[in-house]
């Protein structure tokens, strides 16, 4: 297989470069052209100057962009320059509805479509060792083993198109709200004024125990918030969890407080920051105690 992947930010270049340990990635493209260039010189791959031109040289496509508009608009260009037969893998975060939506639009061409998002943050893109949550056809899923592996540790395959999108919704409301749980229980740690090195050990063998706490409860009490997932990537992501929850006529108040949290860091300038940095959040509750 020939793969072109589209969309190279934190996550996606470093996937593009495992699909090329693996001998599949030929083309690369980017709405800034430097990074395409960049991984070109890198790796030997071809830095598309167009969607068209990358298209003209592969049978697969991976996308990897940051908003539903973007995914319908990469999907619209390649409606037009794929080749009847071939296969888009989209790894984006989008809305459920977005992903068969787009599918629509791919199978008018009769070309499949899989909807991948993945989780695991920017560790687990550079260590190929992504969660891939899969949506659409089994016989398009036999046909993107190969690739989903070479990017991924855990493929699991949910059902039909959407159902991946729809399962990374929930991966993110569970995610808020175990940055909410963590980041205000070590908040109070410190103000108990508790050695948090310790707490974070004798916690992380119960029931409390995460990888969230193991992996970033150290970094939040050193005050230190190095980029796994942007504050601002998960705000976006929790924004569609919420209107497909409005679809219910539900609002769900984890995914509320979150987005209001998020808000107040992007307003202090931490918005590019990881999620942990919530910590900070939680910090200012105990900013005015007198104990």
């Amino acid at each position: 297989m020939k793969i072109g992947f589209i969309g190279l930010g934190a996550m996606g270049m470093a996937m593009a470069r495992n699909l090329h340990q693996t001998g599949l990635l030929v083309a690369a493209w980017n709405r800034t052209p430097d990074k395409a260039q960049s991984l070109a010189s890198e790796t030997g791959c071809l830095a598309a100057g167009s969607i068209k031109q990358l298209a003209s040289n592969v049978d697969v496509c991976v996308l990897c962009v940051s908003a539903d508009a973007d995914v319908l608009e990469v999907v619209g260009e390649l409606c037009r320059s794929l080749e009847s037969g071939a296969l888009v893998i989209d790894c984006s975060t989008v809305a459920a509805a977005t992903a068969r939506q787009a599918a629509e639009m791919l199978a008018d061409q009769n070309i499949g479509f899989l909807d991948c998002p993945v989780s695991g943050g920017t560790e687990g893109a550079h260590n190929a060792t992504l969660s891939i949550i899969v949506g659409g056809e089994i016989d398009n899923v036999t046909k993107a083993m190969p690739i989903l592996n070479a990017m991924g540790k855990r493929i699991v395959h949910i059902g039909a198109v959407g159902s991946g999108q729809a399962t990374k919704a929930v991966n993110q409301i569970a995610v808020a709200g175990i940055n909410q749980a963590v980041s205000e229980a070590l908040a109070f740690a410190a103000a108990e004024k508790l050695p948090l090195e310790k707490v974070i050990d004798a916690l992380g063998g119960g029931a409390a125990g995460s990888w969230f706490l193991a992996n970033r409860g150290p970094n939040m009490i050193r005050n230190e918030y190095p980029l796994g997932f942007r504050v601002t990537l998960h705000s976006k992501d929790l924004n569609i969890c919420r209107d497909m929850a409005a679809v219910h006529g539900v609002q769900l108040p984890i995914v509320e407080m979150t987005l209001i949290h998020y808000q107040r860091l992007v307003e202090k300038g931490f918005g590019d920051e990881d999620i942990s940095s919530l910590f900070r959040v939680k910090q200012e509750l105990f900013s005015s105690s007198s104990t």
